[in-house]
Order: C-alpha cells, then sequence, then structure tokens
C-alpha cells in the first residue's frame, strides 16, 4: 500500500514509543481518504465500490506516526513552549463503516484484539481505544491479548470531560439557565451517558434517562435519586413526561439513525457519538445541534504520513476525539495506567482530575461546531470562554457559570 507505509510496519519496536491510539473509519468517505494516503499520491484514487469490497480484508494495522507537543502554560500573555513531548502510533482497525452492528460483533472484537496486539508490539506503553473499539471490549480488558508492559484506557473519562465543557459553554454563550433546565441523556448507562449524568445532575432541574437495558436504567436512576436529584428513565423516549432543553446523545448506534422525538423547541443537542447518533433527517425545531467530546491540541501535534484533515476531520486545526487524547494526555503526564476501564466508574472527581492532566498539557475543549460549520463566534470563543475556563476545574468552572461570571 506505498513506500511511505511500508516503511513504518518495517520499523518494528525500536523506536520507543510512548502511545497507541486504536480507531475505525467514520464513514466511506474517511475510509477512502485512508487508503488514499497508504497507496501514496502516485496511484488513482480507488472507486467506491472497490473500497467497500476492499476494506474488509484489510487487517488491523499501524498508518502513521504521531507526535504531540505539551505546552507550558502563559507568561506575560504569550504562551511558553518547551513542554513534554510524547511519541506515539495510530492503528486502524479498519471495521468497515457499514459492519457496527450486533451481527459483526465477534468479527469486530477480533480487530479490536488484532489492533491492541499491533500496539503491544510496537511497544506502546498506553493505548486508547477509540470510537467503537471501547464499545466492544465494553471496557473489558480482559478480552484483549496479554499486555506485557502495555497498559490500556477506553479514554471515556475525557470524552466526558469535554461533552460537559461544551454544554456549560454553549448555556454560557446562548445565556441559558442550566440550572433551570431538563437535561436528557440517550445512551445513559454507558460509560459515557452515565458518567455525564453523574457530572451534570447536580446542576440541572430534572434527568431524563435512555437507553436500552432497563434494569441498568433503574439502577442508574436509583444511585442519582439518592443524591436528591429528581429523574425519570425509560427505554421509549416517548414516555417521559417533559421535554429536554438539553440533550446529550451517547448512544452506541451502528450508524446516525437517531430520531429525538419530543424535545422542547430551541432545545441544546450534543451529539457526542463516534460514529455520530443523530439521523440527518431528524426534524428538531430551532434546536442548537453541536458535536461533543472533542479537544484541541495546541502544542503541536504531527502525523507521518501526514494524515490532517482526515484522521481528525474537523473545521479547527489538531481536533481530536477526547477518547483518543487522554492516551496523549496520560503519555505526557508519564502516567502509564489504565485511567478509564470498566462500566460507570467515571465521577466528577475522576473527570475533573483527568481534565486538569490535559489542559496541564495544553489540550483543550475544542471550538463548537456541526454538520453546517461553527456554532459559535470563534474569536468570542478565544477570548472570553478561555478567561474563564482554562486553568479551572469543571467544579471551579460551574461555580463560574453559576456566579453569572
Amino acid at each position: 500500500m506505498g513506500n511511505s507505509v511500508a516503511g513504518i510496519a518495517r520499523q518494528g519496536p525500536t523506536i520507543e514509543l510512548d502511545f497507541a491510539l486504536i480507531g475505525h473509519p467514520e464513514s466511506w468517505r474517511a475510509a477512502a481518504d485512508v487508503l488514499a494516503v497508504l497507496r501514496g499520491p502516485e496511484r488513482t484514487p480507488l472507486p467506491d465500490d472497490e473500497i467497500k469490497d476492499i476494506l474488509p480484508w484489510i487487517p488491523p494495522r499501524v498508518v502513521c506516526h504521531v507526535d504531540v507537543g505539551s505546552i507550558l502554560g502563559t507568561e506575560s500573555g504569550r504562551t511558553k513552549s518547551g513542554g513534554a513531548k510524547a511519541r506515539g502510533l495510530y492503528i486502524d482497525s479498519f471495521i468497515p463503516p457499514d459492519r457496527l452492528e450486533a451481527a459483526y460483533v465477534h468479527e469486530n472484537i477480533a480487530r479490536v484484539r488484532a489492533a491492541a496486539a499491533c500496539a503491544i508490539k510496537a511497544g506502546a506503553k498506553i493505548v486508547s481505544l477509540g470510537g467503537f473499539s471501547s464499545i466492544l471490549v465494553e471496557g473489558s480488558f480482559d478480552q484483549l491479548p496479554e499486555r506485557h508492559d502495555t497498559v490500556f484506557t477506553t479514554g471515556n473519562t475525557l470524552t466526558v470531560a469535554f461533552i460537559v465543557q461544551g454544554i456549560q459553554k454553549m448555556c454560557a454563550l446562548e445565556g441559558r439557565d442550566l440550572q433551570r433546565s431538563t437535561l436528557l441523556i440517550v445512551g445513559a448507562t454507558g460509560d459515557v451517558g452515565s458518567g455525564c449524568a453523574r457530572c451534570l445532575a447536580p446542576s440541572v432541574r430534572r434527568v431524563l434517562l435512555s437507553a436500552r437495558n432497563f434494569e441498568r436504567l433503574r439502577r442508574l436512576a436509583a444511585e442519582l435519586q439518592a443524591d436528591g436529584v429528581q429523574v425519570e428513565f425509560a427505554t421509549d423516549l416517548q414516555r417521559f413526561s417533559a421535554e429536554a432543553d438539553v440533550v446529550i446523545c451517547a448512544a452506541s448506534l451502528a450508524s446516525p439513525s437517531l430520531l429525538l422525538g419530543r424535545i422542547a423547541p430551541h432545545a441544546l443537542v450534543c451529539d457526542a457519538g463516534y460514529p455520530k447518533n443523530l439521523c440527518p433527517s431528524a426534524e428538531m425545531l430551532g434546536a442548537t445541534v453541536f458535536f461533543g467530546g472533542l479537544g484541541q491540541v495546541t502544542g503541536g501535534l504531527r502525523f507521518a504520513p501526514d494524515f490532517h484533515g482526515i484522521l481528525n476531520r474537523h473545521p479547527f486545526p489538531d481536533v481530536v476525539h477526547g477518547c483518543l487524547l487522554e492516551g496523549m494526555a496520560l503519555a505526557l503526564e508519564r502516567r502509564f495506567e489504565p485511567f478509564s476501564q470498566g462500566r460507570g466508574f467515571i465521577t466528577p472527581e475522576r473527570v475533573e482530575e483527568m481534565e486538569t492532566i490535559a489542559a496541564r498539557h495544553g489540550i483543550y475543549l475544542a471550538p463548537l461546531y456541526n454538520a453546517d460549520g461553527p456554532v459559535e463566534d470563534e474569536l468570542h470563543c478565544q477570548t472570553e470562554w478561555s478567561r474563564v475556563w482554562k486553568g479551572h476545574s469543571l467544579r471551579q468552572s460551574t461555580v463560574i457559570l453559576k456566579a453569572g461570571i
């Protein structure tokens, strides 16, 4: 598939690696772009039908090196460089975008295991599992190959941090009172959904929980109710007695197919799915939709071969999914530990710890956008919100928002 990628494969474990990232194509367009780089610029791009025939036969493999830098902070209004650096690999599991359904679960788990074996063989100290990679193993790393000195993290804690920050930011920009809001979480019993529930429940008027598993919903609702939170839960979105005006979509869907139905006019909707949750044809009167769980590296991000705009397909530079950024942040911190593992263990305290680690190395909430482009004024973002957020923890920023600062 081209000399540049063959060179990466031949290097083996001779270069010391801090981290590895395991992901998969979010769409056929993303898969086509990855294959185009792997095959080299001298080759004619493959037709779409050939890509769909070929992709299921491509085994998980390393596609590029990833170098990330750290920012030490600011001095007299200027950013200081010269912070920590970490080197890693991006490994694509090449799960076909149309094979994320339950019928392919065993095949896809085998792909994640093979990708994990690539990371272990390369000598990565910590590995982040992106998107369906972590959902497939449900945080149970016992399903992965013998790990030697390699540890794994789902990256879900930092994903939750960026979702919560995004909700808080949009409420501040739009002048919404989060404390008077009804929050709906779709996919509430998943690791990300339940983490968002624990972090945001104390800051809203009412919480609506939706997921497929009734018993898990009941347990999560009981946990929140024990802390005095007003909670409703249902497997059917139409069964809730109230309409939500703040929505988080964090369900493990095989394709963008979610139709929200009963939400309040002008609701704030965060689509944090990987792949995305919301059906493109969904009609939500006056709703503000943004993609959540994304962070931005300010200390420098480099791919070799150059996959900028392909592995991170965003309208802003150096934006990456939080699940992958967690591994980078821990590598920069030299904390090679399984920070996020299992299901349902994400707490506000753990989120605050992880976002502090990320911020220490210049990894912050990315500018907010949706399928139509940015949803905020970028200049306002960089001046006002950055002034409020950077250097503050989740708990401190919640206090700031409540104070109206």
